[in-house]
């Protein structure tokens, strides 16, 4: 029917397990889809947006003295991690992706910004000219929750403790006594 707005896909497989993840994956992908038709802004996916930020921020460390600019080198390199990944899962050698990424980015300036992983030519490429799009809203949301798990990661200041040891005055399972190492004591040798 050229008019029906309904498909019906039909799932067949060997194992339970096969059927469900074959399920999640295709509902992520009509899911991302529905998400593209109603947001119509896109950018360029491959690892090029990623690269492209990882520039940014780079150049903005640059200015800045102390830990904060360790931190945002380290933010940066975190981003270099998708362009790495699929230079892996594509069998490339992801070190010489990434370098040629880098030089096109810098080098090239407004024109190098789309280059991201060519996952059919073992290389780089404009992934804009080539169709190699993502939803700009799926890119917001990956690049926000990944950054809300960091950061909930690193604020984690309380330390656990033992209150039994805290009763004892400090003294824990050793009764005061000085113990070598962190677990049970050494066995006294006669």
């Amino acid at each position: 029917c050229p008019e029906g707005k309904t498909t019906t896909i039909v799932l067949r497989g060997g194992a339970e397990q096969f059927i469900a993840e074959t399920e999640r994956s295709i509902h992520d992908s009509v899911m991302i889809v529905r998400r593209a038709l109603k947001n119509s802004k896109i950018v360029p996916g491959g690892g090029a947006i990623e690269m492209e930020l990882s520039k940014f921020l780079r150049n903005h460390a640059r200015q800045i003295y102390g830990k904060a600019q360790l931190v945002i080198n380290s933010y940066a390199k975190a981003f270099e991690v998708i362009p790495r990944q699929l230079s892996d899962n594509a069998g490339f050698d992801s070190t010489d992706i990434l370098n040629r990424l880098r030089q096109k980015h810098v080098a090239a300036g407004e024109g190098g910004r789309w280059f991201g992983v060519d996952v059919d030519n073992d290389g780089i490429c404009d992934c804009y000219e080539k169709f190699v799009w993502e939803p700009l809203q799926v890119k917001l949301s990956a690049i926000g929750a990944a950054t809300e798990a960091a950061c909930l990661i690193l604020s984690v200041d309380e330390t656990i403790k033992n209150p039994q040891a805290e009763e004892q005055g400090g003294a824990g399972r050793g009764g005061g006594r000085r113990m070598r190492g962190r677990g049970r004591p050494m066995p006294r040798r006669r």
